[in-house]
This record gives C-alpha cells, structure tokens and sequence, in this order.
C-alpha cells in the first residue's frame, strides 16, 4: 500500500487480440469508473504487439506491477482471457482481477469447456471439433451429410462471436470453414439450435452471498441478423431486454446453470454465461466469457443497473477479492 493509502490499480488494455478496440472501451469504462475514494487507478495500454505502456512510454510489466497493489484485466479475447496475460501477472506475483490462467484457458477452448460440462450435466448443443488438416478436399460435404443442418462453425477460441457463421448449404460450410481457419487452428461446430438467446452474469461474494446470479437478460438479434454476432454485440442494433422475458422457472434454471459453470469450470470473481432456449427442448449453454466486456454497450453493466447497482459498486467489489487475494 501506498502513502496516500489509495490503492494503486493498472488497468491493462488493449492487447494482441482481435477485440482489441473492446478492450480499449472496457478500459477506458473501468478507468472512468472506479470509485476514486480509495482506489488510485492509471492506464496501462498493451498494444498490439503485446508492449506494455504507461504515461506513453514503452516499459517492461515487472516494472510497472512493481509500483502497483492490483491489476484490473480489461482484456478480452485471445491472450487477454486464454491464461497469456494471467501468466505474465502470476510470474511477478501480481493480484489481479478476473479468472486465473488454468480455468481462463479451459474456458477460451470452447470444446474442453463443453466436454467438461457435459460430464457435469450441461446440456449443449451437439458439436464436433476439427483441426486445420481436416479442411482439404471434401470436408464441407462429409460435414453436411454426417451433422445436424442448419450448423454454427466458430473458431474453437475465440471471443465476441469473431468468426463465427450459420450455415445450411455444402457452399456455406465450406465459406465458413474458411473464415474460421483463417483466425484460428481448431474450430467448433455446433448444432443452431432456434430459440430465445440469454445471458447470465454471476459475480463472487456479492450482496453477501458466495456466488450473485444477475437477472438474467434476453437478447432480441436486430432484424437481418440471425443471431448475436459482433456487430451485433458492440454496433447497438441488437434489442438487449433486462429482465428478459422469461418464466419464473426459465429464469431460475438459467440462473443455476450459470452457476453450475462459474463454479464447474473453476471461475472467479465474474463471468457471463450465454444460452438459447429452445421452444420445446429448455435451455442450452452455449459458451461463458471470463472476462465479459465493460464497454456502455455491454451487457454485464445493463444487468447490474436492474439490481440497483452500478459499474463502480461492481469495479470496487472485484478489486477488493483481488486485494483480498479471494
């Protein structure tokens, strides 16, 4: 702690990611809202070649988490949420907000995610995975005869929707196998299944109880979007409904779901959880963000609004668990 007995929090930015531009509004969200009366926040930006900076000038991470008490991780994406940063924070003994580095990177790889869910009782939708290899030749058309049509192919891990299609026809698989391997090694593909989309946000140790399920929130994809992709996410045309309209039961087994996963996949602090609700077949988990953005556009701050809460009640809860070392 530091003379003026404010505690001094870094707030990491930016980052070798393809939500890079999220990252910055997350941080620049977070610095604007940190209760000031006792936390002492300053900007560290990581550009894209993963440099650290701080007051504009280059300067290595050991010397800028030695002047600091916590870090709040504003990252998002690959390096960001998949253990990368984590690593670096953990080697300097750093606190620091968020999921650390084992359960970040069984998170961000949606397939190991899923696998352990499932053997916990998550239903999701059916999914096969494949690998860069197997895009030759015929793929496209063993993958249209062989799966559930229509099918979701996204890249096994990544964030925001980045690279992810709804495909029905043998032309649009293999468009989208394309796009997917251009971003990523390994990609998902998952039954679509056509429901309701939510999202739950659960946070730890908040309003006295060990792990605070948010209401859950319902996702309306702007006309002309067939679901909640990027654009959709961070360009404003989706319809975002908190509470959503679900019944009673809905709502409360997608918040135990959420839960189930936070503590399943061995989250903390905060994480959001996204599923679809099928008409006749219930709920389905889809995939959870361990570091779900911040930005005046994102969901987690919307959902704390229809509790009574705010960002900067929310920023200053996670730090203490940082501080705290919970």
């Amino acid at each position: 702690m530091h003379t003026d007995d404010k505690i001094r929090v870094a707030v990491l930015r930016g980052g070798p990611s393809s939500e890079y531009e999220v990252s910055l509004k997350t941080g620049a969200g977070v610095l604007a809202h940190i209760p000031r009366e006792r936390f002492l926040p300053f900007d560290v930006f990581i550009d894209r070649a993963g440099v650290w900076h701080e007051n504009g000038l280059a300067r290595r991470p050991e010397v800028i988490l030695r002047n600091t008490d916590v870090a709040f991780n504003a990252l998002h994406g690959e390096w960001g949420e998949d253990g990368g940063v984590q690593e670096i924070l953990d080697a300097f003994g750093a606190r620091y907000t968020g999921s650390g580095r084992f359960a970040s990177r069984l998170a961000m790889q949606k397939a190991f995610a899923k696998s352990a869910l499932e053997k916990q009782g998550v239903r999701t939708p059916v999914w096969r995975v494949l690998h860069i290899g197997d895009a030759a030749g015929d793929s496209a058309v063993a993958l249209h005869r062989s799966f559930p049509q229509p099918s979701v192919i996204k890249p096994a891990g990544l964030g925001s929707s980045v690279g992810v299609s709804i495909v029905r026809t043998i032309p649009e698989i293999a468009d989208a196998l394309a796009r997917a391997f251009a971003v990523s090694g390994i990609v998902l593909v998952e039954e679509y299944i056509d429901g309701k989309e939510a999202t739950v946000g659960m946070i730890d140790g908040f309003r006295g109880q060990e792990l605070y399920a948010l209401l859950p929130i319902e996702i309306v994809p702007a006309k002309g979007s067939s679901f909640f992709d990027y654009d959709a996410k961070y360009g404003g045309q989706s319809q975002e409904i908190c509470p959503g309209r679900f019944t009673k039961e809905e709502s409360t087994e997608l918040q135990n779901v959420a839960a189930h996963v936070h503590r399943t996949l061995g989250l903390r602090h905060y994480s959001r959880s996204d599923f679809i609700i099928h008409p006749r077949r219930g709920i389905y988990f889809l995939e959870v963000n361990t570091l779900p953005g911040l930005t005046p556009e994102s969901l987690l701050p919307k959902s704390l609004t229809a509790v009574g809460s705010s960002l900067s009640e929310f920023l200053a809860h996670v730090l203490d668990l940082a501080v705290a070392g919970r």
